[in-house]
């Protein structure tokens, strides 16, 4: 009995074959792990995830989980595509401060190449402000957001928003209308690619 359960165990990884994960070229093409599989094809469209430190090799970029989907498999690498992003709940939870504003901003988008996104930003205050204050910063965030996807194609739009260059110039801006400890995009998805690559 025991003999037939351990040969049966062995013959499920027969046949196998294991292929590499690869982040996108805009994110360095570096690898995310490793697959099993015994047809190459079931590979495509699975989700892989990683945090940013596992791709900038930088610690302090753990809080920052990534989500990759794969595309298409050549040889023993699967191709990825970035599907989006989320801070960590604990990165997220650090950030709030009593007596503070939180201001939120969820807008969808669309890239210079025709990918859809849909992104959460936020933008935690050093103090309280009234809301007039607080409908202007998400106007700021509305109009830097959608101006960078009008003018950015998709990988050079993914970059600014993981690497926070798009939070960085709204922190900028906003900064004006009230004192800021944080702007970031806390948490994006890429909801639709451009029809041809649909």
């Amino acid at each position: 009995m025991s003999s037939k359960r351990k040969r049966r165990v062995k013959d499920k990884w027969r046949g196998k074959s294991w292929y590499s994960v690869l982040s996108p070229p805009y994110f360095g093409a570096v690898e995310l792990g490793t697959l099993p599989t015994d047809d190459s094809a079931k590979l495509v469209g699975r989700i892989v995830d990683a945090t940013l430190y596992d791709v900038t090799d930088d610690f302090t970029h753990q809080y920052l989980r990534m989500f990759f989907r794969i595309t298409d498999i050549e040889g023993k690498i699967a191709h990825t595509i970035f599907k989006g992003h989320e801070y960590s709940q604990d990165y997220l939870r650090s950030l709030v401060r009593r007596r503070t504003t939180r201001v939120d901003g969820t807008l969808t988008v669309t890239t210079k190449d025709g990918f859809q996104l849909r992104l959460a930003v936020c933008a935690f205050t050093l103090s309280r402000i009234k809301t007039s204050q607080e409908q202007i910063i998400r106007r700021i965030i509305r109009r830097i957001v959608e101006e960078k996807a009008g003018v950015l194609t998709f990988d050079q739009f993914a970059q600014e928003v993981v690497l926070g260059k798009i939070a960085s110039d709204i922190y900028n801006e906003a900064k004006k209308i009230a004192p800021l400890r944080h702007v970031g995009i806390r948490k994006s998805k890429l909801t639709a690619p451009p029809p041809a690559a649909a």
